[in-house]
């Protein structure tokens, strides 16, 4: 008798490792980086290096296993993606080889009564949401990568700061928003990131996020910088710019102000109500300041990603 997950652990497991071992060497991590990043001793990483740990021919051929691999290795060593992130891409992967494809054929060879079974192997659900949280925090280190590495981005940091942030496909609330704890800052001309990104942590750029999206704009991503008519003038270019009352809570001033923009191009046009970000990936709200509030531009687009390399555009 052989289980599937042997099959994994005895096939799979070694085989990804040892190409991702493979791949982060090329890439220029030492032996030392590389058993941190995998999770493993560095005497392992030595016997994949010099060949000593059996691969699985199948596995390394598998277009979706190379694929993985170097998806996995750019993630690892860009910074992007964690060593949670690199686990939960592997698993999905297995899950679904082990569902009548690859991983299923290997269990059948080990064990041939189960061709004979008509079973299949449907384990997890490789949709989770676990895996959607991971793919949206990478995003955000994406987009704090961008800036951070930008030559005077410090200089559009507002005076409260700026932040990074990217919602769940179905957020509801500020929990299902991924952003930095604290805030960017300027440090002498230097952007400074307090923390990594979590979910819950951003309380006014994620309040403005989800009003937009109720308001019917299919953004995922905020960044906000400080207000000059210049700076809104330049983001026209990526796509309609809405003014919102600071006077008002910002959750009803946002709704209300793209809800009124997309009103009267219903009304100007065709009849079709649609929101002004339905024209374009990119919604830059704004508004001017008022007594005790700072006036504040927030870009958003269709991730935190794409929102930064907007920003990066002005500088």
């Amino acid at each position: 008798m052989k289980f599937i997950e042997e099959v994994v652990v005895d096939a799979f497991l070694p085989t990804v490792r040892s190409m991702l071992a493979e791949d982060l060497r090329e890439r220029g991590f030492t032996q030392r980086e590389v058993a941190d990043a995998l999770g493993i001793s560095q005497s392992a990483v030595s016997k994949y290096a010099h060949g000593e740990v059996a691969r699985t021919e199948r596995v390394v051929e598998d277009d979706r296993v190379r694929s993985l691999v170097d998806r996995v290795g750019e993630g690892l060593a860009a910074g992007d993606l964690s060593p949670v992130g690199a686990l939960v891409e592997i698993e999905v992967l297995i899950r679904r080889l082990e569902d009548g494809d690859l991983l299923a054929e290997l269990h059948e060879e080990a064990m041939p009564a189960l061709a004979d079974a008509d079973a299949a192997f449907s384990v997890h659900d490789p949709e989770s949401g676990f895996r959607e949280r991971e793919r949206v925090l990478a995003s955000v280190r994406r987009g704090l990568r961008t800036l951070t590495n930008t030559s005077g981005f410090a200089g559009l940091i507002p005076n409260v700061g700026a932040n990074v942030a990217e919602c769940l496909a179905d957020a509801r609330d500020v929990d299902d928003v991924a952003a930095v704890p604290g805030r960017l800052v300027d440090v002498k001309g230097r952007a400074m990131v307090p923390g990594e990104p979590e979910f819950g942590v951003s309380e006014h750029v994620a309040t403005v996020l989800l009003a937009a999206r109720e308001a019917g704009t299919p953004v995922r991503g905020a960044v906000n910088v400080r207000y000059t008519p210049d700076i809104v003038a330049a983001l026209a270019e990526a796509g309609p710019t809405v003014e919102f009352d600071a006077t008002q809570p910002s959750d009803d001033a946002v709704r209300a102000a793209v809800t009124s923009v997309a009103e009267r191009g219903a009304s100007d046009g065709d009849g079709d109500s649609e929101s002004p970000a339905s024209v374009s990936d990119t919604l830059v709200l704004y508004q001017t300041g008022a007594v005790g509030v700072e006036p504040i531009v927030y870009v958003l687009a269709p991730t935190a990603a794409a929102a930064a390399r907007v920003v990066r555009e002005l500088v």
